[in-house]
């Protein structure tokens, strides 16, 4: 709810300079300037910065996509970095991916053999000898 938010506040604030500098002072091209330069920067703070505190802090949405041929473990956050867990059972490595602001990633973990107990991986006389 909170990225909406933001979204609308975003959205007002341009079209009242548009109306404000276009409309009334008939100065289309600055209006216009000065839309974009509101537009671009809006993007690059949520994105960059907000998104991931919304998400965190206040319940807002953002999404990421599990690689394909992985299968997702686990997720959790470090301050404000998320951490997902992926399982690859083509090499039987498990991924810890880090996630900063701006869904750039910081770093990767590998563990070799990691071998989850997933279903259908391991029978029940191999987790009992554990």
């Amino acid at each position: 709810m909170i990225t909406y938010l933001y979204w609308i506040v975003l959205f007002l604030l341009i079209v009242l300079v548009l109306f404000g500098i276009g409309f009334k002072a008939k100065l289309w091209k600055t209006a216009f300037g000065v839309a974009a330069v509101l537009l671009i920067a809006g993007w690059g703070t949520y994105a960059f910065h907000f998104e991931q505190i919304f998400v965190k802090r206040y319940g807002g949405e953002m999404s990421i996509r599990t690689p394909k041929g992985q299968i997702h473990m686990g997720i959790t956050w470090k301050e404000d970095n998320m951490w997902i867990e992926t399982y690859d059972p083509a090499t039987n490595t498990c991924i810890f991916t880090e996630y900063s602001r701006g869904n750039v990633l910081q770093g990767r973990v590998y563990i070799k053999n990691c071998n989850p107990m997933l279903p259908g991986n391991n029978t029940a006389s191999e987790r009992s000898a554990y």
